[in-house]
């Protein structure tokens, strides 16, 4: 059963608009901030964000150091980016991520 308050879904883009329904963030720290809030149920990242506000693997960095050192919620992941060796890094390391959470799940129970 999902929580009521676990409602947000988060669109992480620097050019496309998001889909309706999908909170639009341009930047790591702003995408990083949503998720630190613990209602995020959904997040769709593209890499390539500009020349500052770091990539989408940024924040799956993040996610997975929460992960591994806390029982942080993790949302449903999602990668939108149109470039490929981008997306596939970002594929694997989301791969990783919810292995992290498995593990970590386990041993708890």
């Amino acid at each position: 059963m999902q929580r009521k308050d676990f409602n947000l879904k988060i669109w992480l883009d620097d050019e496309r608009p998001a889909p309706f329904g999908w909170l639009h963030v341009l930047t790591v720290s702003d995408a990083i901030t949503m998720l630190g809030t613990g209602r995020v149920s959904d997040l769709s990242l593209d890499h390539d964000l500009g020349l500052s506000s770091g990539t989408g693997y940024d924040v799956l960095v993040w996610l997975e150091e929460k992960v591994a050192t806390s029982a942080f919620e993790l949302p449903n992941l999602f990668v939108h980016s149109r470039n490929p060796v981008g997306r596939k890094r970002m594929s694997a390391a989301i791969e990783k991520i919810y292995e992290i959470a498995r593990k970590r799940k386990h041993a708890e129970s």
